[in-house]
């Protein structure tokens, strides 16, 4: 025959089931509020800028609870956009008029244009391009102040009187995009007497520009570096870039697993960025020499994000 518990002892295994429960339920993830979904592995491109606002949107999210793991500098956009359809990325921050271009789009200088465009381009592979920053950092083409004042160059057509004479240094695509070699030749009619493989608005670039390595350079127009050693950006006076305001790109079942709270977290995050934010943000690291991880932490804080 079963014994009955007294109703002293049931109460005290009742006391130690409840106890038990509270012990598992007090862990840290009930404390830090953890996100239950997959891991947003966020990739950058291969350059400072990329990989810097790859770091602000991922300490925002793990700020947030979101489980984040890193692969940053990946590489150039046909390896990283490889990674994200095969799932080996979930987000990325991304320039809505080149990826537009690379989706096979047509972008333009309206940047509600090309961000509309993009998110129903983007779609068909399935990929969710969430709001974009105010931030726009576009392709331009810098020299010295030495070579500016020589050449008397301002803008960019100033310097079709010198064809085959001078020598761009730029990102190995260069010579296959549209909006580097041959936007240059079919828009501005310029014509290099050589073109120099270097790394976008990256050390080497800067370096061949003030070593008189090459004549003009690649640089992007938020950078930081060209105030800092005194280039002149020349100007795009034939409007041959498009909008290129910067936006986090992710695959459709990262956005789909967090619905709305993570788009309105990355929302929060864009909305403060501006473009002149972003020349601070590169000046600090690429200028000033300060940790990526450090500017990005500093600049969330100062903008109440964490």
């Amino acid at each position: 025959m079963r014994k009955r518990l007294r109703k002293g002892a049931i109460g005290a295994v009742l006391m130690a089931v409840v106890l038990v429960a509270a012990a598992c339920g007090s862990g840290d993830d009930a404390d830090s509020g953890a996100k239950d979904g997959p891991t947003i592995t966020i990739g950058s491109a291969n350059f400072s800028e990329s990989a810097l606002v790859a770091e602000i949107y991922a300490q925002a999210l793990e700020a947030d609870g979101y489980p984040v793991d890193r692969n940053l500098n990946v590489g150039s956009r046909e390896i990283y956009w490889q990674a994200l359809q095969t799932g080996d990325l979930g987000l990325l921050p991304e320039y809505t008029g080149a990826l537009l271009t690379f989706l096979g789009g047509t972008s333009s200088s309206d940047g509600e244009a090309t961000y509309d465009a993009l998110v129903n381009a983007a779609a068909a592979v399935d990929v969710v391009v969430f709001a974009p920053a105010p931030a726009q950092d576009k392709d331009g083409f810098a020299v010295t102040a030495e070579t500016a004042e020589e050449l008397g160059a301002e803008k960019v057509s100033d310097l079709a009187e010198y064809n085959d004479t001078l020598i761009l240094g730029a990102s190995p695509e260069c010579p296959e995009r549209p909006y580097c070699l041959l936007g240059l030749e079919d828009v501005y009619g310029l014509a290099f007497a050589e073109v120099k493989a270097l790394d976008v608005g990256g050390p080497l670039t800067v370096a061949a520009l003030e070593g008189g390595e090459i004549d003009v350079g690649q640089l992007f127009t938020s950078d930081g570096v060209i105030a800092a050693k005194g280039f002149v950006l020349l100007e795009d006076d034939k409007v041959l870039q498009p909008a290129q305001n910067v936006a986090p790109v992710l695959r459709k079942e990262i956005a789909d697993a967090y619905g709305a709270d993570l788009r309105n977290r990355l929302d929060a995050v864009s909305e403060v960025l501006t473009t002149q934010e972003l020349i601070l943000l590169n000046k600090a690291v690429g200028a000033d020499g300060e940790d990526p991880e450090t500017v990005a932490t500093d600049w969330l804080a100062e903008n109440n994000l964490t």
